[in-house]
């Protein structure tokens, strides 16, 4: 089963807002089995949105649209939809007290313009919107061919979501997932994460370049590069499950034998999910003291759920007053080593770990750039660190690109170091 999906919003067009509904989408479809073929983005505008829907509803089984449900007027994804499959709006009383229930635990009271998106086209099946005013609609779109045409058709549907990212996602969750289980027979889509740090994407290609030609069609393996890390994704296609799993497996076999020094993680997205499920697992603590990433360690270990659980807190010592007041760095080690040392990082990890009674502390220093470069310490230059109950273990990298850049790579290289330490330990 082939889908496309489009996302309707002028925000989005502009770089106002960053499209994170195409990608919940994709993940969620192709988890079902479900091959998104393509993504779309379009404006707020009724000429546009009537082509590409028109132009995917020729080419694929299911059409997914985000956006243009919501009060203003520039919402106009509804009556578009309305025009196309010749039907009128209707108030449907369901999606009606829906609104009414919102508005009341709301402590507002409910304008006409907000009655007005409990109407809908009646040609669709209206699925409720539980957090949010603009409701689902669920198009079949093949048995409107059939009713206008009396011929038979292939399952077709065109499914209609608000564009608020947390109402979308719990309608693709919770509603419109189970109705394309119903609906449809799907095939099975198997998908494999290896998150691979401390080799270049060249050089690993050359070390996996037999055991690419060696897969069968049904799998394919996609680098994925990012900051400081590359993402493995192999992605196999067929009907038989069973049969799949075998070549999938096989293939993990194969990567972990070329590759087995450079593997971080499998089965995550990203090395800090890598290190929140390894220290979970083994019921350990972190602290973090961090210089030239300046919080982004904590920021991605705390944006995940259960952080808690084993992450106690960390210092942003972006000058020597703070790392010497607040982690215990020597003045004498500061003046004599400069903050970007070997010396320096060993402590501002040591005093995390001490300070916040951790099993093990990360600590970052160096110059992000693009100004602040010596001759000793030239931009891009990062010395990092990871104190364990035994010992300090130190690096220093020299990265190229922009001060982002340089960020996220420490970021991932450091995180890179513990992951691996704990897996040791596991």
């Amino acid at each position: 089963m082939k889908a496309g999906i489009i996302n309707i919003g002028d925000e989005l067009l502009i770089g106002q807002v960053v499209n994170t509904n195409a990608t919940y989408m994709s993940r969620a479809l192709t988890a079902l089995g479900i091959e998104v073929e393509e993504v779309c983005t379009i404006g707020d505008n009724a000429s546009a949105i009537k082509s590409a829907i028109e132009r995917h509803l020729s080419l694929y089984d299911a059409v997914f649209v985000t956006g243009g449900l919501g009060p203003t007027k520039d919402d106009i994804t509804k009556e578009t939809l309305c025009r196309m499959f010749g039907s009128e709006l209707y108030e449907n009383a369901e999606a009606l007290a829906n609104i009414e229930r919102i508005f009341a635990q709301r402590g507002f009271p409910m304008t006409e313009t907000n009655r007005r998106q409990a109407w809908v086209p009646r040609c669709c099946e209206m699925v409720n919107n539980d957090l949010g005013t603009a409701p689902c609609m669920w198009f079949d779109v093949s048995g409107q061919v059939r009713a206008r045409t009396g011929q038979s058709t292939v399952a077709r549907v065109l499914v209609s979501l608000p564009g608020v990212p947390f109402e979308m996602e719990y309608l693709v969750d919770r509603k419109v997932v189970p109705m394309l289980q119903e609906q449809f027979q799907l095939g099975t889509i198997i998908n494999k994460n290896i998150i691979v740090q401390g080799i270049g994407e060249s050089f690993l290609s050359d070390r996996l370049e037999e055991m690419e030609a060696a897969l069968p069609e049904s799998i394919k393996l996609a680098y994925l590069p990012q900051a400081g890390m590359i993402k493995l994704r192999l992605t196999a296609k067929g009907d038989d499950k069973t049969t799949l799993q075998d070549q999938v497996n096989q293939a993990v076999q194969d990567i972990r034998t070329a590759a087995a020094e450079f593997i971080v993680g499998e089965d995550f997205e990203s090395i800090p999910e890598v290190v929140a499920d390894r220290m979970k697992r083994l019921n350990l603590t972190l602290a973090t003291a961090e210089s030239c990433t300046g919080g982004k360690i904590a920021s991605l270990l705390t944006a995940m759920s259960g952080a808690s659980e084993y992450y106690k807190g960390g210092i942003v010592s972006y000058c020597n007053e703070v790392k010497h007041s607040a982690l215990g760095v020597a003045i004498e080690t500061l003046d004599t080593h400069t903050a970007v040392s070997e010396e320096t990082v060993r402590e501002m990890a040591e005093g995390a770990r001490k300070r916040f009674n951790t099993d093990y502390a990360v600590a970052t220093t160096g110059v992000a750039g693009p100004t602040g470069g010596t001759d000793v310490n030239p931009v891009g230059t990062v010395w990092m660190a990871v104190a364990t109950p035994e010992k300090t273990i130190t690096k220093k990298m020299r990265y190229n690109g922009r001060r982002q850049q340089v960020i996220d790579r420490a970021v991932n290289e450091v995180l890179a170091m513990l992951a691996n330490i704990l897996a040791v330990s596991s």
